[in-house]
Formats: C-alpha cells, structure tokens, sequence
C-alpha cells in the first residue's frame, strides 16, 4: 500500500447516525467515539491474512484519532496485531493475539489501561462488532456469541439458517478444464486422461470415454499405459497417502494397490518395455522401481536437491537413465542396471547434463545439455544474459557403435544382381537377430562412455521434453522468457530426421506432448484443446481428441474432504522446516477436520483451510480458488480523470486529468490524447448523448462500454449551448495512472528539493512492474550524485538480487577519448554516488529482502518504518482436484551467520520515520523529506564525482 493523499477513509457512520468525512489517509478497521469528535482506527488492514501470531512490520496498532487537528494518539503497542476497535462507553473494545489466540480486551481512555476479557485458548474470537447498547458479538469455533460488557457474561447464540444446500448437491460436471496429465496407447488408439481426481480413457475418434477410477474422494493422477496396452499405473492418495497403483485399461475388474506407506508426494510411473518392472519418484528426490512379479519396492537413487523427474528406461528394460542434481545445481547422467543394481555415472561434473531418451535400438542414448556458451548482449548495459543455451548430444553406449552423425560423402551406387541377393539373406539375419535382441538387455560399455558423444546437428535452442523413435528425436523448442511482455516464440514440438540430419516443424504453440509406444503418433495439447498427428515430418491431417466425455459424478463433501487433506499432506512434505515450527500439525488436522460437517460452499473450505494452515506462523501460507462462480464484475469505461458535482448549477465538472505517458500503453491517459480537446474545469453535460445531470453517477452512464469509444459532450459553461463533442478510448482501470501520478511527483519534488542533484527511484514489487520501473529510471539517473531507491509499498517477487547487483558495482576507473566531453566509467553503468532506501510496513516479501541486502552491501542508510517481516518462499506443486490452489512456504532466508533472518519480524530501518496522518493529510511526505535530507549530507561531507580529465601526457623523452 503506497500512502498517498489521493485516498481517503470517507463517510464513516458516526454515533449521531450522521455521514462525516475523515481525513485519514489510510484505514483498516475503525469505530467513532461516542461524540463522534474522534475516532479509534489501525493505519493498517490485514484481515484475511493467513498467518497467526503475526509480529513484522504490519502488525496493527490501534490509534485514536482527532478529527478536528488531525492528530493521532497510539494507544496499543504489542509486537502482535490489536485490530477490530470498537468505542463503547470510556473503553476502546479490540481483538488481540498476544496470547496465542485472538482475544478480546479492553482500553479504559481514563486510566489508559489494558486488561484481557475473554480466555480463549484453542480457537480465535473473530469478527467482533458491537452495537449501541454495550453488547459485542463474535465468531467463536463457527458460532456466534454475544459478550455483554456490562455485566462481563456470554452467551452462544442460537441461530437456524434454512439452507437449500445448493453447493453441497452431488452433480455430474464436466472434468476437461481440469486436465493435468495424459498418455497414449501403446498404439494411439486411445488416449487416457487425468481430470478432476479421475482416470478417463478416451477414443481419438470413434466410442466411448470411460472414467475408469470413478471417485470423488480421491486426486488419481500420473496415468500411464503399459507397454503391452492391457493396464495402466497411476499415483491415487484413496488410501489417504499417494501411492502406485494399476488397473485394467478398460476399467474391468478391481484396480490393484502396489505400494503402501509412502507418506510424500510421489510421480510419474513409467513402465520397463518389457512390462516387469514400474519406475516412480517421490518428492523427496528419491528414485524407485517396482518390481511386479516379486511385489518388490527398492528404492535406487536419491536426488539431494528434491527434484527427480527424468527418468527413462532402455528398450528391453534392462537399464534406467535419469539425471541428478550435483552441488553446483548442475545435473548429470547417471544409468542404474538391473542385472547388478548398480548406479554408474556416465557423463561429467561440469555441465548442466538431463532429459536422457534411450535410442530404440539400443546404440544411443541422447540427452540435453547446457553446452552454448555465445550470449545474447544487452541494450541498457554491457553485459550478457545465456538464453538458448542447450543442445542435444548423443552418447554411444558400447565402443563398437558408430559415430551417429559420420562424415557424408556423395558417392556411385553400384547395383549388382548377386550383391543384393547377399544383402537380401544379411537383412533376414539382421531382422531375426534384432528379434533376439529385443528379448535381451542392451550392453553396455561403462568404461570410458563419457567420452563418447557427438553432437546432434541441431541449433542450440531452449529445449525440453526429448524422445526418441526409430531414425527420428522428438523434441520442444521452447519460448524465451521475459518480465513483463509474451516472447516472440510460441512452444514447437520438432522432429529431426537421423539419417537426413533435417529438422523440422511438427506441430506449432503447444504445451505438452505424448508419444505413443511404437513411436507412431504423438498427442499434443494446443492451449485447451488435444491433436493426435502422425510422428513424422510433414505430417498433416490431425485429429482433434474430444475431451467432451470427461464428466465426473462429483459429490462435493467427497471432494472437499479430499482437498483438505491433501492440503494438509502439502503443508508436511513441502514446509520449509520438518518441524513445521514445533506444531503438531497431526494434532491441527484433528482440530479443524470436524468443522468440514458444517461447510456448504468451497469458499468455506477454503477459510477453514487458510485457518487450519496459518497456525504454522508463518507468511505466503496461501489457499486460493477452486470450483466455486465468481461474477463477472462490470467494466467501466474510465477516462483518467475525476468527476466533481458542481451543487450551484447541478452539473459535473472534470477536477482532475490523470497526466500520462501516452507512449506507454500502460500509462495511456484517455483525455490527455492527441486530438481530445478535454480540460480541468469543464464541464461533463452528456455520456454518449444520456444527459449526465446531478442525479445521475456519471460511472453509471459509462458501465459496458469498455470496449469502444465514448463521446463526451463538454463545455465550459453549464448549458448545451456552445458544448462540444469529444471521443475518446476508455481504459478499464485507473490504478496505473494514479501510480504515475504519484511517482511523478516524487521524482519532480526530489529534483527540485535538490537543484537537481538526486535522483528518485520507486519499485512496486520485485516482479515484473518493479523491473520494468528499475529499468526505465535507473539508467537516466545513473550519473546523479545522489539516489533515493523508494520500496515502500513493494510487493514482493524474486529479482532483488539483480537490482542490488547493479546497485552495489564500484567504480574502478575511467576512460576519456579526444572527442566526448564524458567519462566512460569502468564498469560503464556503475552509479557513482549516494544512496538511501525508503521501506515502510508494507515492503513485502523480496521488498523486506531489498532493504535488507541493501544494508549488508553498505549502499546506505534504511529510512521509514520497520518491513512486512515475511521471507519463506513458496512454491506450487499442482492444481488441487478441483482446480484450487495452495502454495506451501518452502525456501527459508537465512543470513551469513547461518541464522534465520526477517521472517516474521522484518527489516528494522536505520531511521525511524512515521508518516503520520497529519503531515500526509498537509500533502507532507516526512520519510521522503528525510531521506533528501541524508542523501544531501552525504553528498555534503563526501562528493563523489568521476575523476576529472587529466592533463594530455607529453612522451617526448
């Protein structure tokens, strides 16, 4: 949240039941004094934060406000949150968890003393609101009970709301926007579907599509046919843990549970060509194979970095490669052999080595490899960024293969009658000993075998996703990434032909592919939709795979018991700590499971998941969607500017235009366009030729009309006489333009506060906006003296260490040459001078982390107030059954003394500085004013300028 005066609290109810208008800059929750002269009130709001015990920079305070002098009183100051302020007589009533749990308690303004009214010590008192006659009511283990102030009693309430459960009704909906995995048949004639927690197996063209697993309270997910296309495996938690099962293809008879005892999160089966044997990993990186015959588990290699997912047998079954991760996050080949269960390391430490794909004849094996080292330079600055870096090699598995790719020579064919009858019986002989070979394991030649690779002839690319057919790879090229904009890319699935050493395009824009055993066809998914094609070049005429036959039986209580508990399994195999902070978090689950009795919407799972999950203590603990109808909001046809009702002639004039950077799209200003003969002061009589008068919302008269122009009639008097008619192209969100605003003024009173001496620098997040806005305005400035890096308000994301990386280059030296005027510091977009960082309670996530590497690397002093306090990264590991999302806290900060640092704290400025209500309400900005103010000694006591040009040099002796 940035403060700024351009929003204010407004008409809050008084006790007189009369509108007023406070002054406050910003506001969470408030209540009026019963004279309704002041107003008790936190700065800050964070209701629905999941994350308990919270004591960083945004813990609430409660303030009492003076409506008249615009001052403010602090009157609670505990590490944790005070919020939910309620005015009943001389006490101030609030919420408070500085026990553990929230609770309510009471501010005597006589006294200013404090004492705790209600003892609860295993749920929070949520939600209090009183009412005129001293009496509170609030939530308390999902009910609702009223405290009486007067006489200190509570008493539950007793409330019976008819419910004709409309979400709770068991339903058949569709499962084809829910699709997270898919496979095809040994053959392609079918293929099998992951959806909604359901095995689906669908023709490509012609019969049925048939839920195989059929359940409700189950996620089954991983499907994968079996070579001999009589059964599929796949991960399902039906037990309450994930674990590998198989069933008939057709879904005939009982499926068969193969493992049990799991207890993670486990993936992708993969069946052994021969069908004995299943390989599957977990997320701990552990590697496994089963063994059918023998019902045998044996676990055959871990990946310490918790990422294993690689994996791929040879063609008879006898050996699995796979990659794992080295220390310095590099991957190499490693093949593990059934025949002596031994793990042999094939390729070498030094390169970024994975995705190993067996050749079917067994005589190659390729993979990818980070191996381009030419990169791509920037723009902004002299320094480079690796993109497009892998190419595939192969690797030759005995010494008597021949080199894959041999030097080509055109030359005569001599065709000979008895020749080719030799070459007729040395086929047959080849074709029966390849027979014979197919039922054997492939050899092998460990001894040297990472020496011999030779690379494919294929341009290095951002590739993914490598298989192999007989004579052709597979294989996506992949888009660039970028901050902020689409790359020029769209997702190819290419084909290159061995033996002509040609690729091609198979198919463009996809996301996902499947190849079917034999290597005749793939499937691919094109945004929503599934296109079976021929693998091969030029390969046209593809099948559309109708995923309309996806339906699921849903019963919601299924579905929702299921979702909770796979949260609840999230949370233990993915928290960044084993021990989950110290909580039991078996004993949690027990807490809040009978409380799913009473949920009838998927919105109030999702609360009493998020309640269930912020007793950790911890930030970015987050649950979010699933199958539930958000309505559309509608879209206002906005215009940049504010509309104010002129009472005398009952007319809207326009008191502000939004300044844009109309170069921008993003910053586009509709009326300060080129051609809109528009201004401040005049007046709006007509929306698209509707009168706009005072009875009127002008917002009104410019609802759905987003996507097409608007005429304005306009004047500068308030009659139709004489008025004009403008056009212009709405936009559908101010939001952008007001930041503009803001940061132009900034920037603009930082200029002129400092005669142009300092610069002014704000970044919204660590993402893709607070890149972007680094970008554009540190370089302009880079020969400043001073900087004023402002994260106030900043949203978080993951590119702090790029920004401090450029922040904290030293300058070495300079270059002059005869004919510029300028110094060419070395390196050339160092920023030769001093700096100051502004954080307030808002500065979250990678915004605490900013401010703090900031400090560390000595760039200047931290001015503001102390950060949100909330550094343990998170990461996704798939949609829940419905499509929900939960993100589990997985990567911890800790700092050079090897302690954890910022989390649930924040990052203490240097200088302490409040930007009160008053000052702000006056247009002051005292954090902003202070750090001028150092910035400007700093350059006072020790100026740094680039080192003057010396005197020419004379050599003549």
């Amino acid at each position: 949240m940035i403060v700024t005066p351009e929003a204010p609290v407004n008409a809050v109810k008084t006790a007189q039941d009369t509108r007023a208008t406070t002054a406050r800059p910003v506001s969470g929750a408030g209540a009026f004094s019963p004279d309704g002269k002041k107003a008790v009130y936190s700065p800050l709001i964070r209701d629905f934060r999941t994350w308990k015990r919270y004591q960083g920079g945004w813990a609430q305070d409660l303030y009492i406000f003076d409506l008249k002098s615009h001052t403010a009183e602090q009157i609670t100051n505990h590490p944790r949150s005070d919020r939910d302020p309620m005015w009943i007589g001389d006490k101030i009533y609030f919420t408070s968890d500085r026990d553990g749990k929230l609770n309510i308690y009471a501010y005597d303004t006589s006294t200013k003393q404090t004492s705790q009214i209600t003892q609860s010590d295993q749920w929070d008192i949520r939600w209090p609101s009183a009412d005129e006659t001293g009496q509170i009511v609030y939530e308390l283990n999902g009910e609702l009970t009223v405290l009486n102030t007067r006489t200190g009693g509570s008493n539950a309430i007793s409330i019976f709301v008819p419910n004709d459960g409309v979400a709770m009704r068991p339903s058949r909906v569709s499962a084809e926007r829910q699709i997270e995995f898919w496979d095809l048949s040994p053959k392609g004639e079918r293929a099998v579907f992951a959806a909604r927690g359901d095995i689906f197996s669908a023709p490509i063209e012609k019969g049925p599509t048939r839920n195989l697993t059929k359940s409700s309270s189950a996620h089954d997910k991983w499907p994968r046919w079996s070579p001999d296309g009589s059964k599929i495996a796949f991960i399902s938690d039906r037990d309450g843990e994930e674990e590998l099962y198989i069933m008939n293809q057709d879904g005939s008879g009982d499926m068969e549970q193969l493992t049990d005892g799991g207890n993670a999160m486990r993936y992708a089966p993969r069946w052994a060509p021969d069908g004995k044997r299943i390989a599957f990993s977990d997320k701990n990186g552990k590697l496994y194979v089963f063994t059918l015959k023998k019902k045998k588990l044996e676990e055959i290699a871990r990946d310490k970095s918790g990422r294993l997912r690689d994996y791929e047998w040879s063609p008879n079954g006898g050996h699995l490669a796979f990659s794992l991760t080295e220390p310095n996050e590099f991957r190499s080949i490693y093949i593990w052999s059934v025949s002596d269960g031994k793990i042999q390391k094939i390729t070498g430490k030094y390169f970024h080595e994975f995705d190993p794909a067996w050749d079917p004849e067994g005589n190659y094996l390729y993979f990818f490899s980070d191996r381009e080292f030419a990169p791509q330079i920037g723009s902004f600055e002299w320094n480079y960024v690796v993109d497009r870096e892998t190419a595939i090699f192969a690797l030759a598995l005995r010494k008597d293969v021949k080199h894959p790719f041999p030097p080509e020579s055109d030359e005569v064919t001599i065709e000979e009658e008895e020749k080719d009858k030799e070459k007729d019986k040395d086929k047959d002989k080849k074709d029966k000993d390849k027979e014979k070979k197919k039922k054997e394991y492939i050899k092998i030649d460990f001894d040297g075998i990472g020496d011999r690779i030779a690379r494919v002839p294929v341009d290095p690319d951002n590739f993914g996703g490598l298989s192999v057919k007989e004579g052709h790879l597979l294989y996506v090229r992949g888009r660039s990434f970028y901050y902020g904009r689409q790359s020029d890319q769209k997702p190819a699935l290419k084909i290159f032909e061995i033996k002509k050493r040609k690729e091609s395009t198979l198919v463009e824009n996809i996301s996902g592919y499947a190849i079917s055993n034999d290597g005749s066809k793939v499937l691919v998914r094109q945004e929503r939709k599934f296109q079976l094609y021929d693998a091969k070049p030029k390969a046209k005429d593809a099948k559309t795979v109708s995923t309309k036959g996806l339906q699921v039986d849903r019963i919601p209580k299924e579905e929702w018991e299921q979702i909770f508990e796979e949260v609840w399994r999230r949370f233990r195999d993915f928290f960044y700590v084993e021990n989950l902070h110290g909580y039991n978090w078996k004993s949690l689950r027990e807490q809040y499971k009978p409380l799913l009795e009473h949920v009838g919407h998927r919105s109030d799972l999702n609360y009493v998941m998020g309640e269930m999950v912020a007793e950790l203590c911890v930030s970015h603990a987050y649950i979010s969607g699933g199958d539930y109808e958000v309505p559309d909001r509608p879209r206002v046809a906005l215009p940049g500017a504010r509309f104010a009702l002129d009472e005398k002639s009952g007319r809207y004039r326009i008191s502000k235009i939004f300044k844009g950077q109309n170069e921008e799209d993003r910053y586009r200003s509709p009326l300060t366009e080129i051609g809109i003969d528009v201004n401040v002061g005049d007046y709006v009589l007509a929306i698209d030729g509707e009168e706009l008068t005072a009875d009127v919302n002008p917002y009104q008269l410019l609802m759905h009309k987003s996507d097409r122009p608007v005429e304005l009639t306009v004047n500068r008097e308030p009659s139709m006489k004489g008025a004009r008619k403008v056009t212009y192209k709405p936009i559908t969100s101010e939001r952008r333009l007001i930041y503009l605003n803001w940061v132009a003024k900034n920037r603009e009173y930082v200029s002129k506060k400092t005669d142009g001496r300092v610069g002014y620098l704000h970044i919204p997040d660590m993402g893709s906006d607070g890149i972007r806005e680094f970008i554009k305005w540190f370089y302009c400035q880079i020969r400043k003296e001073g900087l004023i890096l402002d994260a106030r308000g900043n949203g978080g994301g993951n590119v702090s260490q790029m920004l401090i990386e450029r922040l904290r280059r030293e300058l070495l030296s300079v270059d002059y040459s005869r004919n510029s005027e300028f110094a060419q510091p070395y390196p050339a977009t160092v920023f030769y001078g001093h700096m100051a960082c502004l954080l307030n309670e808002t500065s979250a996530s990678d915004g605490d982390i900013f401010p703090a590497m900031f400090r560390k690397a000595g760039l200047g002093p931290l001015i503001g107030k102390r950060s949100w306090g909330g550094v343990v990264g998170i990461s996704g590991h798939g949609p829940l059954i419905d499509g929900g999302s939960v993100y589990v806290p997985e990567y911890g900060f800790v700092n050079t003394e090897g302690e954890w640092d910022i989390e649930n704290y924040g990052v203490d400025p240097d200088i302490v500085v409040e930007n009160d209500p008053k000052s702000v309400i006056e247009g002051r900005d005292p954090q902003l004013d202070r750090g001028i103010e150092e910035v400007m000694k700093m350059i006072r006591e020790n100026p740094k300028r680039l080192p003057p040009r010396p005197a020419d040099p004379v050599k003549t002796q």
